[in-house]
C-alpha cells in the first residue's frame, strides 16, 4: 500500500517520505479501513515537528474515513463494508491515517451514517469530539453568553453551533474575514478580531459590562491575560483545549480567586472512556439528526503530503486539511 512516514523530527519536506510498506493485516479485536480521506490536524504537525518518536517509523495523522475490508478474531465479519471514521489512530501508536489502511481497535472505527460523507467523517476525531467535550464541559444554559475564542477554527465553528443548539449566545472571536464569515455562518451573534488591543473592553460592552459566563477557549496563552479585565463574570468557567505557548503561562491568581473562576482544562486524546463513550455517542446523535454543518478544508493527494502540513502550520485553511488516499 501507499503510505506516507518520517523517521525523524523536522520540517514537512525534509522529513516527510511516500512510498510503499506491507499491507496490514488484523490482529485479534481490530479492524482494518481501507481509507478514503485522513484528517491532517495542527497536533499532527506539531508531533511531526518536535515530539519524539516511538517507533523508527511514524505513518501520521489520527483521523480518516474509509471502509472496514477486513476483520481480526473476535470482530464480527458483519463489519466488513462498514462506512467508519476514526479516532486516536496515531496516538501512541507508530501507524496512522496518512495511508491506503490502517488496523486499529473495533472501538476506534465508528459507523458513519449514510448521509455523511467520508471527507466530513475524515474531521470527527479530533475536531469533532474536542468541541462535542468541551460545551459537555462548558455546561452552556438558554440565556447565557459564551466566549468562544477561534470561533472560525475547524473546533471552533463546531463549539459555536453546539453551545448555540443550547439556547445561549455566542461572542466568538477570529482573526480572518473567512474566518468571521465562517463563525457568523455557524451562528454566533458577535464576532471580534482577537488581535484587537481593546478586545476586552469589546466583549465587556457587549454583556452591559457583566462579563461572559463563561469561555470555550483554543489559546490559553491570550486568554489567561485578558481574565484580570473583567471579560468573564464572577463564578465563570474557562473550558481550555489548546494553547500557542505550550509553556508556563503567567495567569493572575487574585483574579481567580477574589472572582470564584473555574479553569478546566482536557486534550482529546486523554478523554476517559466514559466520557469518550459519552462524545461518540452526542456526536454521533448530531450526524444522524443533521444538526451540525462541517466545513471541511483544503485537499490534497498522498504523493503532497509535505504541502498539507504546511498548510495547517501557516493557518491557509478554515476547515480540516483532508489527504485523498
Amino acid at each position: 500500500m501507499l503510505a506516507a512516514w518520517y523517521e525523524r523530527n523536522g520540517s514537512a519536506a525534509e522529513v516527510l517520505v511516500v512510498g510503499e510498506m506491507p499491507l496490514p493485516e488484523p490482529g485479534p479485536g481490530e479492524v482494518r479501513v481501507r481509507l478514503a480521506w485522513s484528517g491532517v490536524n495542527p497536533s499532527d504537525v506539531k508531533s511531526r515537528a518536535r515530539r519524539p518518536l516511538i517507533a523508527p517509523r511514524i505513518v501520521p495523522h489520527s483521523d480518516g474515513s474509509g471502509t472496514i475490508d477486513a476483520v481480526g478474531p473476535g470482530v464480527s465479519a458483519s463489519r466488513i463494508g462498514e462506512r467508519v471514521w476514526t479516532w486516536n489512530a496515531q496516538w501512541q501508536r507508530p501507524m496512522g491515517t496518512a495511508a491506503e489502511a490502517v488496523v486499529l481497535p473495533s472501538a476506534q472505527a465508528v459507523a458513519l451514517p449514510p448521509q455523511v460523507s467520508l471527507q466530513v467523517g475524515a474531521c470527527l476525531g479530533i475536531p469533532g469530539l474536542t468541541a462535542v467535550q468541551a460545551v459537555r464541559l462548558a455546561q452552556p444554559l438558554p440565556g447565557q453568553t459564551f466566549l468562544v475564542t477561534g470561533a472560525g477554527n475547524a473546533v471552533g465553528h463546531l463549539v459555536v453551533q453546539l453551545v448555540r443548539r443550547c439556547g445561549a449566545r455566542v461572542i466568538g472571536t477570529a482573526g480572518s474575514a473567512t474566518r468571521h464569515e465562517l463563525a457568523r455562518g455557524s451562528g454566533a451573534d458577535q464576532v471580534l478580531d482577537y488581535r484587537d488591543p481593546d478586545l476586552a473592553r469589546q466583549i465587556r460592552d457587549l454583556t452591559g459590562g457583566e462579563g461572559v459566563d463563561g469561555v470555550i477557549d483554543m489559546d490559553f496563552a491570550s486568554t489567561a491575560s485578558l481574565l484580570p479585565s473583567g471579560v468573564l463574570r464572577p463564578h465563570g468557567r474557562v473550558v481550555c483545549y489548546g494553547s500557542n505557548v505550550p509553556g508556563e503561562l503567567p495567569v493572575d491568581f487574585r483574579t481567580l480567586l477574589f472572582q470564584s473562576l473555574c479553569l478546566q482544562f482536557f486534550v482529546v486524546y486523554e478523554l476517559t472512556p466514559a466520557d469518550r463513550q459519552a462524545c461518540i455517542a452526542e456526536l454521533s446523535a448530531c450526524l444522524e439528526s443533521g444538526a451540525l454543518q462541517f466545513s471541511p478544508g483544503a485537499r490534497f493527494p498522498l504523493a503532497s503530503v509535505a504541502d498539507a502540513h504546511l498548510c495547517v502550520e501557516q493557518g491557509r485553511s478554515t476547515g480540516t486539511v483532508l489527504l485523498a488516499l
